[in-house]
């Protein structure tokens, strides 16, 4: 078993290890994942999203170098496609930002989606907890870049920035995703291309007639751009005070409660499907029950209602039931 004390005490290869165990689903991923999680929730987790070719990896690479000037250890996970030959990340993120390599204090590790939808990872969040126990203090996720359907980041950061692009119809696409909903801020990239104002009223138009943002944190609208070094001093001064807004308010409490919640399920979900699957889907049944199926003399809703209640029954009757006395009986 990998040491968790290793990884605690900040040591970069044991992390990688683990990180490579968790996307490998290897042996003991869930001991390991138990002994972390006590040492976190002290990062700031920052999500970058937005479509293909808005300039994720760019900002991504400012917003490392302004937690790095303040002394912050920093984490990136940068989701990229996945290579169908090889099943790895596609672009590598880690090109675009190599001046970092050789920072003790930055970690950035590119990881292919293997399939997943939504913008990230399947084991996105357990390598948070990783790099949240080995002392990154910010920790950035930039997503994959899938467009509509790409919302998932929100059940994984703290801040939010959708990042745009003028002149690309990108505001059309944030009406018709309704990425407005995720966004905490949202960063106009490439603002020296112009055409930035139209987009600008566009957004705080829809912002306007929305009202949730009414007496709580109205998503902020900043053009930036890395070319011109503009906007992103205000950009990251943003970041820390969305950061502090919640806190204060009691936002971010309420959001790890329902982030915890979610999670909490998701992996009774996995278990109970492991579960019915190594106890039915291994015997002769579950193929006479999909023929029965399959001719239409039994339907799956009674028959899913019955497998649940066998599956039950069958684990009582083994592990006995606990009475009020704590024995089993």
């Amino acid at each position: 078993m990998l040491e968790v004390s290793k990884l605690i005490q900040g040591e970069k290869r044991t992390a990688a290890k683990i990180i490579t165990l968790i996307e490998n689903n290897g042996v003991g991923k869930q001991e390991l994942l138990s002994e972390i999680y006590p040492h976190t929730g002290g990062a700031h987790v920052i999500g970058v999203t937005g479509s293909p070719g808005a300039g994720k990896s760019s900002l991504t690479d400012v917003l490392i170098k302004m937690a790095r000037a303040e002394n912050r250890k920093v984490g990136v996970i940068a989701v990229d496609p996945t290579s169908p030959i090889s099943g790895g990340a596609l672009l590598g993120d880690r090109i675009r930002m190599q001046e970092h390599a050789l920072d003790q204090n930055v970690f950035i590790r590119s990881m292919g989606t293997r399939g997943s939808l939504g913008g990230l990872a399947r084991a996105t969040r357990d390598v948070v907890k990783v790099l949240d126990a080995y002392g990154c203090e910010v920790i950035i996720i930039e997503t994959v870049g899938v467009g509509q359907s790409e919302l998932d980041i929100m059940h994984h950061a703290d801040t939010t920035l959708v990042v745009l692009t003028p002149g690309t119809g990108d505001h059309i696409q944030t009406i018709k995703a309704g990425i407005m909903e995720i966004a905490n801020i949202f960063v106009i990239n490439k603002a020296d291309l112009g055409n930035t104002k139209k987009m600008i009223t566009d957004i705080e138009q829809m912002l306007d007639m929305s009202p949730r943002y009414t007496g709580c944190w109205r998503p902020p609208v900043v053009p930036t751009s890395v070319v011109n070094d503009t906007g992103l001093d205000e950009l990251w001064a943003l970041v820390k005070r969305h950061l502090e807004h919640t806190r204060q308010s009691g936002e971010m409490l309420e959001s790890v409660r329902k982030r915890l919640g979610t999670e909490v399920v998701e992996l009774a979900e996995e278990e109970l499907r492991r579960m019915l699957w190594e106890q039915f889907g291994n015997n002769g049944n579950m193929g006479t029950l999909l023929d029965k199926l399959a001719r239409r003399e039994a339907d799956p809703y009674k028959e899913a209602s019955r497998l649940v209640l066998r599956f039950l029954h069958q684990n009582q009757n083994e592990r006995g039931i606990e009475n009020d006395t704590g024995q089993t009986g």
